[in-house]
């Protein structure tokens, strides 16, 4: 089943997001208990502090009818505002330093107390915080004291008529004791170091997923390519070990792998006269080879003629993999010293054929663009299913570029976390600009486990296994066509 690029574009920030939290989350978890931790230290080291309030009632007198009494009081409304400014003014606080005997100046003491007048009230609070419980209601009850004969005498000094103040202050709220703090508000600082730290670890996240420019999944190959993604590889530690995985671990999810992928390389096939493909990729180690010679196993044991010819002439690995000799080959064919059936050597139980590359030439380039080639791969395809030719990286030279003009498909092979979406990028704007489509992409070495973990049914059927390794009757089983 060919990967479907249609209504991708719907809730991909969200998912982003989400795929960034699942890949990221130990680095959030760290910032977030760091947040909370220095919040917790800075609420230890401070020294807790105790606020005390006391409440004076503003009234004045005069006046006995009921447009007096609303005069009165729209006119004490509009002092209270001024009169708890006047709180925090030497002249009512150098009194209270004498008193209490503090070794205070009286800018220091007013940075210890807030007054305040509620709206449409004739109510001043005046709060008092300090490092002393029983200090700050001490100095809270003095100031509204001395806050009230300072307004007397202050009312009576601009009365004209010498006659007592009309306005009066009255402490009708004494300060009391705190038993609890108010600073530092250790809940509150938990809360705020547990955010802060929170957005510095998402932010970190972000950052770094931004800045890794690496290709991770199938959505980062969207983005750069309208190509059908084939199917993908997933990672195995031990590839280098065992790289013909579907002969050795017939069970394994990435033998299962490339059964998904052999399905799917069908629907390219229907209909095609040159049923030839080359598969290469952007650089090296991207698991190209090996890619290859599995699809090659699987196509064959699925009752398909497969010939792989190892058209990478520089560094030629496929006789390594499969075990075979490699000093004659494709290269011999070109030069017209052999004949294909002197050099192509067969390999396993079923029709699986193979095409070493030969003695590596000074010109490789011009062998795979020449006129010989074109016959060879006509010959080829008379003779066989599917032929598979495993090519150079596109970036370094232009050997895969020349040979996809004359082959049927081009496939494409991307390494999870190694390739760059650059160089992916580069390696198919070499292939447009011989004005060659992409037949498909393939993504190998993806992670088993995580947000980019690769599930093998997403791109193809599942197959069931008997005791034997080989596919049962409820398998699909995946012939090439033939003419």
């Amino acid at each position: 089943m060919l990967y479907d690029l249609e209504g991708k574009a719907d809730s991909v920030e969200l998912r982003d997001y989400i795929r960034i939290f699942q890949k990221s989350w130990v680095l959030i978890a760290v910032f977030l208990f760091l947040g909370i931790g220095a919040a917790a230290g800075y609420s230890i080291i401070q020294t807790p502090k105790y606020s005390s309030s006391a409440k004076v009632f503003v009234s004045t007198s005069g006046g006995s009818s009921v447009s007096d009494l609303q005069q009165g009081n729209t006119f004490t409304q509009q002092r209270v505002k001024t009169y708890a400014d006047l709180t925090t003014t030497p002249i009512v606080l150098l009194p209270v330093i004498s008193e209490l005997g503090l070794d205070l100046s009286s800018t220091e003491l007013a940075n210890m107390i807030t007054a305040s007048a509620p709206l449409d009230t004739t109510l001043i609070e005046i709060s008092v915080t300090n490092v002393d419980a029983a200090l700050s209601a001490e100095i809270a009850t003095a100031v509204s004291e001395n806050l009230a004969k300072a307004v007397e005498n202050i009312e009576t000094a601009s009365n004209e008529t010498g006659a007592e103040s009309p306005v009066k202050l009255t402490l009708v709220q004494h300060a009391e004791v705190p038993q609890t703090p108010v600073s530092p508000n250790v809940p509150l600082n938990i809360a705020l170091g547990a955010l802060v730290g929170l957005a510095l670890g998402i932010g970190l996240a972000v950052l770094k997923e931004a800045l890794d420019n690496r290709i991770r999944n199938e959505r980062d190959i969207e983005l750069i390519s309208e190509a059908p993604i084939l199917g993908g590889i997933v990672f195995d530690p031990k590839a280098s070990e065992r790289p013909l995985i579907v002969h050795d671990d017939p069970k394994s999810p990435r033998a299962e792998s490339f059964r998904t992928l052999r399905t799917n390389l069908q629907f390219l096939d229907i209909g095609r006269e040159n049923r030839s493909f080359v598969i290469t990729s952007s650089i090296q180690g991207e698991g190209k080879s090996t890619t290859v010679a599995n699809l090659a196993i699987t196509l064959a044991d699925a009752g398909a003629r497969v010939l792989v010819v190892d058209a990478d002439l520089r560094r030629p690995k496929l006789h390594e993999y499969l075990g075979l000799e490699g000093a004659v080959g494709l290269t011999d064919l070109l030069i017209g010293r052999a004949e294909p059936s002197d050099v192509i050597q067969p390999w396993g139980k079923g029709d699986l054929f193979v095409l070493p590359a030969g003695k590596i030439p000074p010109n490789p380039s011009e062998l795979l663009g020449s006129e010989a080639l074109v016959t060879l791969l006509a010959e080829f395809n008379r003779a066989f299913d599917i032929v598979l030719f495993d090519s150079a990286p596109l970036l370094p030279v232009t050997d895969a570029a020349i040979l996809a003009r004359l082959v049927g498909g081009t496939i494409v092979v991307c390494a999870a976390g190694k390739t760059h979406k650059g160089q992916l990028k580069g390696a198919l704007a070499n292939l447009s600009n011989v004005d060659t489509p992409v037949s498909g992409i393939v993504i190998t070495m993806l992670p088993t486990k995580g947000p980019d973990a690769y599930g093998y049914g997403r791109y193809g059927y599942s197959y069931g296994y008997g005791d034997t390794g080989e596919p049962t009757e409820s398998s699909p089983k995946v012939v090439a066509s033939r003419p």
